[in-house]
């Protein structure tokens, strides 16, 4: 091929200078029709194929190869053929006598060919996607995966970042209501994948029906919601990214806190730093871009969505209502009714009629038993015999003076003393924990070992006046003789 300046003199001796082709072609050792073909091209215009080149070993299995090649569609992708590969099994199995080079380029072309190709999306203010991601952090000295979920506004790449210990609908929903409390305003739309928390079924025309509570926080926030293709991440390209980008910049590297909730502080804390940064090829920061979303974001509701998860459970006979394969204790007067669980992130409350009966700090373990001993001691009151064995106040953590008053009171009263002492733990029902532990010890410093003495003594603190004290009830205890003070008993004193 000649070069562009070959070209040029040719053209410039014969337009310009108006010699004929001919002698150009003798001037220049050309052929007529290489000068011909400079004369119609300014530049050299390459060679071009009349017909496709001819395969004439693998032609006959090229067939053989498309097969390959969509059976890898479905296979997992660390078990799908490479081109060595499958020039092996052509050789090995249908006697392919040509070389390698020939089958890796057609493998190169047929894959680049299958390749999906993208629209360029336009992202107006006011609109989100949502997708969850999992990382590794160390909270509370133990080693655990970690879920986080995200929000993303596209249009100023602005997000949302918050951690939790299981991928659970009471997440999704805690992840929704912080997130528009941080942004200030609920997004217009919210772009999903197919996730089993927020769609029930996927239905045949493309329709989705959705789950009851997703549909309750779509009604309560009212935002449209928008669902991408099954299996198509690329639908929701920017919290996909946001996914990425939280875990390699925000927990690495892997965060060592002492609870989700410092985490989830130093999450919020980063995703406020990053709107000082510029994204993509964009002039302004982030922050700067984010106030077209938020002028366009709706005003939040006067209250926001409780995010809890609703069950309907039974308590059982012995006064425990499961929850996510974990036990939680009610009290017993409560036994065999229907109730209602509310599971939160960080709590489990549990409703009768409509009244909350009792609140449990939320477990992740499997066949937990949470159990609250204030629950059982109505019970333990009729059937004392069962004080030391109940299970829920194995390991009660109870100051020592109470275990001090207990030994005093079975040993004055015996078992009538087990049951005073039930007695005043119940006070713990109604009073501070504090002050019961407080009149116990006053009522050892002064002598006046029983239920009675505790509770008056509990009383008077609370309304914060004198504790007087009606001897009679303690036959037990020492006379005291009081008598008027004489002169000569000040020489004592001076002695």
């Amino acid at each position: 091929m000649f070069a562009v300046e070959v070209y040029a003199a040719v053209r410039r001796f014969v337009f310009v200078e108006g010699n004929s082709r001919r002698e150009a072609a003798r001037i220049f050792g050309l052929s007529r029709e290489t000068v011909l073909k400079m004369c119609r091209f300014s530049l050299p215009p390459g060679y071009t194929r009349t017909a496709p080149v001819t395969k004439p070993k693998l032609g006959v299995l090229l067939p053989v190869i498309d097969a390959i090649l969509e059976g890898d569609l479905t296979a997992p992708v660390k078990q799908r053929h490479t081109a060595k590969r499958i020039f092996e099994r052509l050789r090995d199995e249908h006697g392919f006598a040509g070389g390698y080079t020939v089958v890796k380029d057609h493998v190169r072309i047929c894959r680049a060919r299958g390749r999906e190709t993208f629209v360029p999306l336009a992202h107006p203010p006011g609109h989100g996607q949502v997708d969850f991601g999992e990382a590794v952090a160390v909270i509370g000295g133990v080693r655990q995966k970690i879920h986080f979920f995200c929000m993303d506004l596209p249009q100023s790449d602005a997000c949302f970042v918050k951690a939790y210990p299981r991928e659970t609908t009471e997440a999704f929903l805690d992840g929704h209501v912080s997130s528009f409390a941080f942004f200030g305003g609920v997004t217009l739309s919210l772009l999903y994948d197919n996730l089993k928390i927020a769609v029930a079924k996927i239905c045949g025309d493309g329709k989705r029906e959705r789950t009851r509570a997703f549909t309750e926080l779509a009604s309560h926030y009212l935002f449209a919601d928008r669902f991408g293709r099954p299996g198509k991440g690329n639908d929701k390209g920017k919290v996909e990214g946001l996914v990425k980008y939280a875990r390699a910049n925000f927990m690495t590297p892997i965060p060592v806190v002492a609870s989700y909730d410092d985490l989830n502080a130093m999450l919020a804390t980063r995703c406020r730093a990053r709107q000082d940064d510029r994204a993509g090829q964009h002039a302004q920061t982030i922050g700067e871009r984010l106030i077209a979303d938020t002028a366009a974001l709706r005003p939040l509701p006067a209250t926001p969505l409780e995010p809890c998860e609703k069950r309907a459970g039974r308590v059982s006979s012995t006064a425990l209502v499961r929850y996510r394969c974990n036990d939680y204790s009610v009290p017993t007067r409560y036994g065999f009714q229907d109730v209602i669980v509310k599971g939160f992130v960080d709590e489990v409350a549990i409703l009768c009629g409509g009244k909350e009966i009792a609140r449990h700090a939320r477990s992740y373990a499997e066949g937990a038993f949470v159990a609250d001993p204030l629950h059982y001691l109505a019970l333990i009151e009729i059937k004392p015999n069962a004080l030391d064995q109940a299970a829920a106040l194995q390991g009660w953590d109870l100051p020592e003076v109470f275990q001090h008053l207990r030994h005093r009171l079975e040993a004055r009263m015996g078992n009538r003393g087990k049951r005073e002492f039930i007695q005043v733990l119940r006070l713990m029902e109604a009073m501070p924990r504090h002050i019961v532990t407080l009149a116990v010890t006053e009522a050892i410093r002064l002598g006046a070992i029983g239920f009675d003495a505790v509770k008056l003594i509990a009383l008077a603190r609370i309304e914060r006046r004198p504790v007087r004290l009606d001897l009679a009830a303690y036959p037990h205890l020492p006379r005291l003789t009081v008598q008027t003070t004489r002169a000569a008993d000040y020489a004592v004193l001076a002695a």
